[in-house]
């Protein structure tokens, strides 16, 4: 049992009617205790810190229109904070230090008092160092003040993140020393001779002058990670009870610190009728992928006297975690095995357009044409040379870390091994591990809006935004620069509609998530009902377009939501001008 003292029997005992079946904490006023735990899985006992003594913290349910107090007590040695994740709340009670609000000092109690305008899954967390991974995180549901408009006879919220015995200072400390630490799926020479790696010599030879394997998907794998649903390893078999024919709500939230997942339930399919909290048109898939921070609500209606496995396995397939729907207790089903190992391609490398063999990878590509690749150092980024910090990988004459190639506004210098030459929008495309399988898969471009955007406006102007890293050394930022950098906020005028572009420089993806706003992700779909998001994965060499309403006044975090990124650098300061009574 993966808790034992810790969560008592609703983590055993399914759900006998409509509503979720975790701890749960309710009306206008909630305490909530930040403390150290211990923390058991998987038969080993490790250091977690909790609220209320459980991982992952209570389910908070709130009603749309109502208001609430949150009194949050510090038990910590360190100072700590709450935010609320996707809540649209005054920029003051936001919770994050240095920002929003200074922190909670140990010791003491901070009291969060706002109104909840809204309805949906969202989620809350730690937005102070990196305690976060240590378990500091849990859900929220926010029932609509009218009729909702999504149909069920139970629900079950699903929490799923990732835990190691390992503290978090400790892996960013060796990804800083090796950024390949945890990554025990490389290409293997034995793979290149016979072809199992599924990678040309010539690809090698590309990948390696990046200094970077076409298997480095996420930093950190289930080399080192547990994944968790609602707190239990795979082997506990965490369990939620339905009759059969019952229309189950899910509502899955990723409160990973590091991982991102790809969600199924072996025959059973699943209806995604809310993303972020917003209702969108149902749409009936087989699996979908869930980034770090995003929730996704879906229906299921199974209808056998039978257990079906809910599957969240890492996008690198180092491991998954496993949970359980069923009639009764102790039913289980079949756990299927960890799927093939992605290869990441050409449109990885941001060189969508020259990829002729499309998304499924660079079979297309002419090799003969990149015998003139300059496969120096291209994540060295020394000193030596000034803005483009050596000679890189170059295609056709093109330096990929030459400023040349770069915006004006990027700084090209240690912190950038490669700008994209060639980004594509991939919000169509299934995304990482997912472009074969026989079954019917989740796009962006697949979620509307279930009612109509609210700022029909077209955008005023446009910006873009790209993200940006140096694997070899594991650092992250905004156009080159890291927030240490004492980096220029984003400034929006109050009610101000941008266009703003997200385009991802790097090889890994990155969900980019917006506090105190949503925006809309232009996928080129019904007018007027562009879907609503907090946060959007950018797949690697890709890049993302959304609209903005900035209509929420006050100085806002934007970062990458994978943790170790966010700490290493990628975060900036959207503040929205001018503030009530005409303040600047």
């Amino acid at each position: 049992m993966g808790l034992q003292g810790l969560l008592p029997a609703w983590a055993q005992t399914g759900s006998p009617g409509l509503r979720a079946d975790l701890p749960t904490l309710t009306g206008p006023d909630i305490g909530l205790t930040v403390g150290h735990s211990p923390f058991s899985v998987g038969g080993r006992t490790g250091h977690a810190v909790t609220i209320n003594g459980m991982l992952p913290a209570p389910l908070l349910r709130l009603r749309e229109g109502q208001d609430v107090r949150l009194s949050v007590t510090n038990r910590l040695e360190e100072d700590t904070s709450i935010h609320w994740h996707g809540l649209l709340v005054p920029f003051q009670m936001d919770g994050v230090p240095g920002v929003s609000f200074p922190g909670i000092r140990a010791g003491e109690t901070f009291v969060y008092e706002f109104p909840i305008r809204q309805s949906g899954t969202f989620w809350y967390h730690s937005h102070s160092g990196l305690q976060e991974a240590l378990g500091h995180y849990g859900p929220i549901v926010i029932d609509p003040a009218g009729a909702d408009p999504v149909g069920y006879d139970r629900e079950h919220v699903l929490v799923l993140s990732d835990w190691s015995f390992m503290h978090p200072h400790q892996i960013l400390d060796k990804l800083k020393k090796s950024p390949g630490y945890f990554n025990r799926q490389r290409t293997t020479l034995a793979g290149l001779l016979d072809g199992s790696d599924g990678v040309s010599l010539e690809e090698r030879r590309m990948w390696g002058g990046m200094r970077m394997d076409p298997r480095d998907i996420l930093d950190v794998t289930g080399s080192t990670y547990t994944y968790l649903i609602n707190g239990h390893g795979p082997q506990e078999n965490w369990t939620g009870l339905f009759r059969p024919g019952e229309r189950v709500r899910l509502r899955i939230i990723n409160a990973s610190a590091m991982s991102i997942f790809n969600v199924r339930i072996p025959s059973l399919a699943m209806t995604v009728v809310q993303a972020d909290g917003e209702n969108v048109r149902p749409v009936e898939v087989d699996e979908f992928q869930i980034s770090v921070a995003e929730t996704y609500d879906v229906i299921v209606r199974p209808t056998g006297d039978r257990a079906y496995t809910i599957v969240s396995e890492a996008i690198d397939r180092s491991g998954m975690g496993r949970a359980t729907l069923a009639p009764r207790l102790g039913m289980t089903a079949e756990v299927p095995p960890l799927r093939e190992v992605p290869t990441l391609t050409m449109r990885d490398m941001g060189m969508g357009g020259m990829d002729h063999g499309g998304a499924a990878g660079a079979a297309g590509m002419d090799h003969g044409a990149m015998a003139g690749m300059d496969h120096g150092a291209a994540a060295a980024g020394g000193g030596g040379e000034a803005a483009g910090g050596g000679a890189a990988m170059s295609m056709a004459g093109m330096d990929m870390r030459d400023p040349e190639n770069a915006p004006p506004d990027m700084a090209v210098g240690v912190g950038v091994d490669m700008v994209a030459m060639d980004p594509a929008n991939r919000m169509g495309e299934r995304p990482t591990g997912l472009e074969r399988v026989p079954h019917r898969v989740l796009v962006y471009t697949d979620l509307v809006s279930l009612r109509p955007n609210r700022d029909r406006r077209p955008p005023s102007r446009t910006m873009e935004i790209h993200l940006t890293g140096n694997m070899e050394r594991f650092m992250w930022g905004f156009d080159g620069r890291k927030f240490s950098e004492l980096v220029e906020p984003i400034r929006f005028g109050r009610d101000e509609r941008v266009r703003v572009t997200l385009v991802n420089d790097t090889m890994m993806a990155h969900p980019i998530h917006l506090h105190g706003h949503f925006f809309e992700l232009v996928t080129g779909g019904p007018a007027g009902h562009q879907p609503l998001k907090h946060t959007v994965n950018v797949a690697p060499g890709g890049k993302v377009t959304f609209d903005l309403t900035a209509d929420n006044p006050g100085d806002w975090a934007f970062h990458c939501h994978l943790l170790l990124h966010m700490h290493a650098g990628m975060f900036n300061v959207v503040t929205v001008r001018p503030m009530e009574g005409g303040a600047q």
